[in-house]
Order: C-alpha cells, then sequence, then structure tokens
C-alpha cells in the first residue's frame, strides 16, 4: 500500500530519471487536464510531501497522489510498458526516459506559485527536509480522537498511512481506539519517523526486521492468525473519522489492551 516512503523513493526515482531534461512527451490522461502538451518543458525537480509527488515543470506544477493503486514506473524510452495502456494516467518523456504514471488517484496541473493549494494543508513530513518533531508531537496532542485516526490525518503527519498506524501503534503497545490524549505522542512520532526512513531505502518495507513474504508486519493483515509475540489471535475493527472513511485498523487485544 502506497505511504509516505512508497511516494518518497518514487520521487528519487523520477528525479533522477526526469530532472533537467527536456520532455519529448508530456500527456495526461484525465478529463481536466487531457488537453495539456507538456512536450518542450523541462523537468526542474520531482520531490515529495507526504503521499504526494510534485513534477516542477517552470511555471507549472504536475501534482499526483498514488492513492491506492497508483505506480510510477520508470524505465529507457520506447520500452514496453509493464501495465496496460488504458491504466496510464500521465506520460513524461525524454529523448532517454520515460516515466508513465498508472491508475494514479490525483493528476493535477497546478500554477507552481500555488503549490500549497495542494499541499498547504499537511503537517510536518519525517522525510521532508523542513522536518519537525515538535510540530507533529503538538498536533497530535491536539487530537482528541482514537489514536489510530489521528495517525492517518494528513494533517498531523504526513507520510504515516494505514499500514503504519497499525504497525506503530502495536510496537508501542497502544490500542487503535486510545484517545490520542493518552498516548505518548512524542515517543509515537520518533518511532514514526524512524520506521519512515528505514523502510524509504528498502525495496521491501518491514517492521519486523524480516524480508520474507508474510513475515514483515506484527499485525497488519494478520487478523485471525496469531500474534508474533503472544500467540493470541489478532483482532480487526474499522475506523474513521466519519462515516464512510473507516479504514481497517488491526491490533492484539493482550499486547495493545483497551485502556
Amino acid at each position: 500500500m502506497p505511504e509516505g516512503d512508497t511516494a518518497h523513493r518514487a520521487a528519487r526515482r523520477l528525479h533522477d530519471a526526469l530532472a533537467g531534461d527536456v520532455l519529448v512527451r508530456g500527456e495526461l490522461r484525465v478529463p481536466r487536464a487531457a488537453t495539456a502538451d507538456l512536450s518542450g518543458r523541462t523537468v526542474e525537480r520531482v520531490r515529495a510531501v507526504g503521499k504526494h509527488l510534485l513534477h516542477t515543470l517552470g511555471d507549472v506544477t504536475l501534482h499526483t497522489h498514488l492513492k491506492m493503486e497508483g505506480e510510477w514506473h520508470v524505465h529507457p524510452a520506447g520500452s514496453r510498458w509493464r501495465r496496460p495502456a488504458f491504466q496510464a494516467r500521465a506520460i513524461l518523456s525524454t529523448a532517454s526516459q520515460e516515466a508513465v504514471g498508472f491508475e494514479l488517484g490525483i493528476v493535477e496541473l497546478l500554477e507552481t506559485a500555488r503549490e500549497d493549494d495542494a499541499i498547504g494543508h499537511l503537517g510536518p513530513d519525517p522525510l521532508g527536509p523542513a522536518w519537525d518533531p515538535g510540530e507533529a508531537v503538538r498536533r497530535l496532542e491536539r487530537d482528541e480522537r482514537a489514536a489510530h485516526v489521528a495517525l492517518l490525518d494528513q494533517r498531523n503527519v504526513a507520510g504515516l498511512g494505514n499500514v503504519y498506524a497499525s504497525e506503530l501503534l502495536f510496537l508501542r503497545g497502544v490500542s487503535p481506539t486510545t484517545p490520542m490524549a493518552d498516548v505518548d505522542a512524542a515517543a509515537l512520532v520518533d518511532l514514526g519517523a524512524r520506521a519512515l526512513r528505514a523502510n524509504v531505502g528498502r525495496t521491501r518495507r518491514t517492521f519486523t526486521g524480516a524480508n520474507r513474504q508474510g513475515e514483515r508486519h506484527w499485525v497488519y493483515g494478520r487478523d485471525g492468525r496469531p500474534c508474533r509475540r503472544c500467540g493470541t489471535l489478532v483482532r480487526r475493527t474499522d475506523l474513521g473519522a466519519r462515516p464512510g472513511e473507516e479504514r481497517r485498523a488491526f491490533w492484539c487485544p493482550v499486547c495493545q489492551p483497551v485502556p
């Protein structure tokens, strides 16, 4: 599942492939930007902020978000695509490299001067150059909702998603329904930042230290199976800020007792 580490890893790959070069093809296959032609523009840089990706192309910025299913593929120009063409939402090609965004959740063009319209609401990003752990702690401490819901709110900390929320709360021994006010926010923020930084350099995200299929998570996606620590069956529930926004939370009722 794409989270902050996935977005930053994609941004680095895209920047290395495209930055400094002129686009010979720049096509967006979404209704709002279908008539845009980005060819002839120079890719100045590609960066991630939380889960958002920003391609700076002079006075315009291509803003994309992977959401649940999105991927950016980078390969030599002229290579065969690894996913069906009907799933392509953005195509950026230079003379030597090509980047194709498949099933992207957001694709929009912004004036570069107005990038804050897309990312200005975000909280501090542990993988960003302006990371401010103190501000992240203050935002979480002001949140009165359940800990799992508070962690998912990108206005508190940018880049943490459902996988991280479940795994971090397990490692801290906190039930997902615990009010955020009753949680050591500083310890949680520190752990989250360290986990993101460790995983951004890996090809496969892991929280257990293992790199084998099925062994990388403590509780996420493991409902009905024994807790790796105590053997109690892992549980799952749905939590969200409001109806229709629920996300699956996984926890061990022994290792993460309800207060």
